[in-house]
This record gives C-alpha cells, structure tokens and sequence, in this order.
C-alpha cells in the first residue's frame, strides 16, 4: 500500500513531533511517499526549493499523490498547502483520513470538518496517545472494504 501524508511544512512546524509519530506507524501498513514531511530538519522554510524550484516540488507531490492508494493527513496545524491537496485527493477519489487534535485549542476548518461523508473523506479527532489506535482502526476498515 502506498501512503500519501500530509502535514503543514511552510504553514508552521510546530506539530513535527507527532508527524513523526504517525508517519513512523504508517510505514507499518505501507510505503510512505512523503516521509520527508516528517522530518525535524525540514524547517518551515520548506525544502530547498532552489534548484528545482516550486514548480517541481509542486509536480512531484502531485505525482506521488495520483500513486497513493491512500491519504492520512494531520490537519491541527492549518495549512494552505494540505488543503490545497486534500481537494486534489477529493478529485481523484482517494480515501482519505484527516487527523484533528481538539486539544491544541484550534477550531477546524468547516471545509475540513464539513466535508467528512463516513467513506471516502472521514475526520477523526485524537490526542497523541491514542493515534497509533486510530491509525490501526482506519486500515482495518480499508481490509475490510
């Protein structure tokens, strides 16, 4: 299975810790295409854009993204970015699960939180200690579909 993870890079870093933390159970249930996400030396000035540029950072993540069998995305930290590939994964119909943590004290975007349909786009709310679980409950529900 190939994993598409999202979580906020230029949007703020504060929330790499638990990046890490979904990221490294997600290699338990597949290939993870974006792994860098999670990665305490990438600042939240992004990757080094300069010599590729945005543009092929842009067209790379879009690629891994069409190859994806399946986005988990960390939605706490509000992004531009993450939102602007979550709709690209709508448009593709891939399922999707966007973690929120409720106790960071932010609210969610209604486009976020609205557009959970129990199949395809779900939102789950979590704390830290309890990702691992809905992790495992999310890709139990794949199996089985």
């Amino acid at each position: 299975m190939r994993v598409y993870f999202c979580g906020s890079i230029r949007g703020g870093r504060d929330d790499v810790h638990v990046y890490r933390r979904i990221v490294q159970t997600l290699q338990s249930y597949g290939t993870v295409l974006t792994e860098h996400v999670s990665s305490t030396e990438l600042t939240d000035r992004g990757e080094d854009a300069a010599a590729a540029g945005d543009r092929a950072i842009h067209d790379r993540d879009l690629d891994w993204l069409r190859q994806s069998d399946v986005v988990v995305a960390e939605v706490t930290q509000p992004s531009l970015g993450v939102g602007y590939e979550l709709g690209r994964a709508v448009s593709m119909k891939k399922k999707i699960l966007c973690l929120f943590r409720p106790a960071s004290g932010r609210n969610l975007s209604a486009m976020i939180r609205g557009a959970d349909d129990g199949d395809l786009f779900v939102v789950k709310d979590y704390s830290e200690d309890e990702v691992e679980n809905v992790l495992q409950e999310f890709f139990n529900d794949l199996k089985r579909t």
